[in-house]
């Protein structure tokens, strides 16, 4: 590891004591973190799987020059935040901390540098969270702590700026107007389809659009490219069968192993901001009976979970109750017209998160052989 800060925080939460679920194995249903607001603010750090990102371990693509022009613009950004400011009742007052915003495509990087901008500036001066979790923090929380909070703080990055709630988007646009008027830099991104039209350009203009006021705050970085890792997004897993998935669970101590279900239910009950905290200390997580979720709050608020796994590496392994049908094709957890809707882009990154996170999940058991 390279950045204890980001690690200690995740496993300060209290937690019910562990339960078993299925077979006598813990179920991850039955985790009820209670987590303080000390532990909220902890968390707002780049996930574990950014670990090690640094504009150094960037790969610039020499086709594209906008990808080496951000590294530099914001190796500037971050030089300028942790320079010493001047004291005294003479000294010049200090311009209007920098705003950015990376504009680009699906998988040219936006994350690693938003990450890297973080680690340069220092983790104990900067906040780093995606969009959903600054709105939980805020209704955990409420308004004016959370701005007291993040005040003190040099840098705020927000990932995967969400543009689909408006509600929600004027709320984060009110909450980044307030800490850039106290001085706090701010850096986002947001999140983009692979296929939409631009790869990120309109992107731009809506984020831009919907932030109103702060709009001229805000420089715009362009990150041309393609996506890094060469592939389309992962939709689908493989099957996996039930007795697999249990006799895996056993062998991994710590490991969960629930009904779909039942963490479906589980998390109607449990608010989102603690999601993370109910997976400290789960390295891996297992599911039966997975099967397309209809109802839209219950699929967003899956989504966060699959976010969550996605930040802390937690390989998942996906199974059906039929041993005819075996494991489950990722695809079907959302029906066509979520897909279709104002909020495919979550679903999107949901389906391509966990397909990858059940990829890892059958390496584990071919490990076990």
């Amino acid at each position: 590891m390279t950045s204890a800060p980001s690690q200690t925080p995740r496993t300060s939460s209290t937690t019910a004591p562990p339960a078993t679920g299925g077979a006598g194995l813990r179920a991850l249903a039955s985790i009820r973190p209670v987590v303080a607001p000390e532990r909220l603010l902890a968390d707002l750090v780049p996930p574990r799987h950014f670990d090690d990102a640094r504009f150094a371990t960037y790969r610039a693509s020499a086709d594209h020059p906008s990808q080496a022009a951000t590294v530099a613009r914001l190796e500037q950004v971050a030089a300028e935040l942790v320079r010493p400011r001047r004291g005294g009742l003479f000294s010049r007052r200090r311009t209007a901390a920098p705003a950015v915003y990376l504009d680009g495509g699906f998988g040219v990087g936006k994350t690693h540098l938003l990450t890297s901008l973080a680690h340069a500036v220092g983790l104990e001066r900067s906040a780093y969270g995606t969009f959903v979790e600054y709105t939980n923090l805020v209704g955990a929380l409420g308004f004016a702590p959370t701005v007291e909070a993040l005040a003190t703080r040099t840098l705020v990055c927000i990932d995967e700026f969400e543009l689909d709630d408006p509600g929600d988007t004027v709320l984060m646009s009110r909450l980044l107007r307030e800490l850039a008027d106290r001085g706090v830099a701010l850096a986002a991104t947001s999140n983009t389809l692979p296929d939409a039209l631009g790869e990120g350009r309109f992107a731009a203009e809506d984020f831009l659009r919907e932030i109103q006021a702060m709009a001229a705050r805000f420089e715009v970085m362009r990150v041309d490219g393609e996506d890094y890792r060469h592939r389309a997004v992962v939709t689908h897993a493989e099957p996996v069968g039930g007795d697999t998935i249990a006799a895996t669970v056993a062998r991994t101590p710590g490991a969960t192993f629930d009904a779909f279900d039942d963490v479906l239910a589980h998390l109607a009950t449990v608010h989102p901001s603690r999601y993370g905290a109910m997976l400290d200390d789960v390295p891996l997580v297992g599911l039966t009976g997975v099967r397309p979720v209809t109802e839209q709050s219950a699929a967003l608020r899956l989504v966060v979970l699959v976010d969550r796994l996605y930040d802390r590496d937690i390989p998942v392994l996906l199974g059906r109750d039929d041993p005819a049908q075996g494991g489950t094709d990722v695809p079907a957890l959302f029906t066509d017209a979520m897909l279709r809707g104002g909020y495919r882009k979550k679903y999107y990154r949901a389906l391509s998160r966990l397909g990858s996170l059940a990829e890892d999940g059958r390496a584990v058991v071919a490990r076990q052989g």
